[in-house]
């Protein structure tokens, strides 16, 4: 009996996918719910599994291919006498080859997909890297590991004629050569540049800026940093102070919370906020979902969960789908200052940026704080510049002042 493996229904707005990876060839056997092959779309990375236990019969497509919902994309024979075939197949003679074959495979297969891009680029053959990750995972440094061994001058490539005779430190003559390297655009990096030019294309986009004392907020989290950790076993960080701060704020400005669909303006009467964080083929902004009802500690636990399967390209669709207000945080590489894009088609984005020690006068003297650059990007079609201000403002004063969220003034 053969067992069809199809494209899964993608969501309206993915029209198509591409063939990012196959982990099975013909021939091979496939155990239950093992994956077989990746789909990357221009959000997420999709994984296909067998629903049966199996022989590779067919693969219809190979790496780069599109393909559409529906289509087939490869046959897999779950007959007794084929799976039976397959393991007499193996000559016992050879098991030990087999064996050392399938954890290179293994190794391959249990690529990042940074790692696995970076082996494109430069054109590796997978067979020559030797993992030194977990299991024999092949991890970046083994890849910059190869590259530099392999890009050393070959001696042999010297004549004896080019040799010099006498013992002086020689110099690598520079090439005159102009290097270039073209390689496709992934589809999560178009339409990330897809959706910026629309953003600047469809919007009146205005930022203002404030400064924020960090000081206060630092102290409560080196307070109770500790117990914090240890009852709900996840850091207390800052970005959790920042959601609820903006929560509070977009209650007070439902301008900034909302949306224009044509004519229309949509009030959204729930406060999804999106977390821009930064994964191995780009910028991705997962949701956390009506951030209003959830805990400091729910927060910081949403994050760290968006965090993780960003960085394994396990985002689904839902994840990333929807938002209300986003915060984007390029403090975390050392940004001072920037002016955040907005995220169709939401009206505002927060940008956070790095805390440095400033001298600031206070009350006629002049202290040293920690300090932290605000910006806010806006639609001026939707929100005046007084509301941005007062907004931007208002996340200022609660966290400046953090029982304010406690008390909701």
């Amino acid at each position: 009996m053969s067992i069809e493996i199809k494209v899964p229904v993608l969501p309206e707005s993915v029209a198509d996918a591409v063939i990012a990876n196959w982990y099975k060839q013909a021939g091979e056997s496939i155990d239950v719910d093992e994956v077989l092959v990746d789909l990357e779309t221009d959000k997420v990375i999709l994984e296909v599994p067998t629903i049966k236990q199996g022989v590779v019969k067919e693969i219809l497509f190979s790496v780069g291919d599109t393909v559409t919902a529906g289509q087939l994309l490869a046959v897999i024979d779950d007959s007794p006498a084929a799976i039976a075939s397959n393991d007499a197949h193996v000559d016992n003679t050879k098991v030990e080859d087999k064996i050392s074959d399938n954890v290179a495979k293994m190794a391959v297969a249990a690529m990042s997909p940074s790692v696995r891009k970076m082996v494109a680029e430069n054109e590796i053959d997978e067979a020559q890297l030797v993992g030194s990750g977990k299991n024999g995972r092949i991890i970046k440094k083994d890849v910059e590991k190869y590259l530099a061994e392999n890009m050393q001058p070959d001696d042999d490539s010297i004549s004896s004629e080019q040799r010099p005779t006498y013992s002086v430190e020689v110099k690598p003559a520079v090439s005159s050569e102009r290097l270039e390297r073209r390689v496709p655009m992934t589809r999560l990096r178009a339409r990330i540049a897809e959706r910026l030019v629309q953003s600047q294309s469809e919007a009146a986009i205005l930022t203002t800026f404030n400064e924020v004392n960090m000081k206060p907020v630092m102290e409560l989290r080196t307070r109770y940093k500790e117990p914090f950790e240890k009852k709900f076993a996840v850091r207390l960080g800052f970005m959790s102070f920042f959601v609820q701060a903006c929560v509070e704020a977009l209650k007070r400005f439902p301008e900034i919370n909302a949306s224009i669909d044509g004519n229309d303006i949509v009030y959204h009467g729930f406060y999804d906020v999106g977390v821009a964080v930064s994964g191995p083929n780009g910028l991705v902004v997962p949701i956390v979902r009506d951030a209003d009802a959830l805990s400091v500690a729910e927060i910081e636990q949403s994050i760290v969960d968006y965090a993780s399967k960003a960085m394994t390209s396990s985002l689904s669709i839902e994840d990333i789908t929807g938002g209300t207000f986003t915060i984007s945080n390029g403090g975390v590489f050392g940004s001072m200052l920037s002016t955040p894009i907005l995220n169709p088609p939401q009206s505002a984005i927060l940008g956070m940026h790095n805390i440095t020690e400033r001298a600031m006068v206070v009350d006629g003297e002049v202290k040293v704080l920690p300090m932290m650059y605000l910006a806010l990007s806006y639609d001026h079609r939707l929100v005046d510049g007084k509301s941005a201000v007062q907004f931007l403002v208002t996340i200022k004063q609660l966290l400046e002042d953090p029982s304010r969220m406690l008390l909701g003034v």
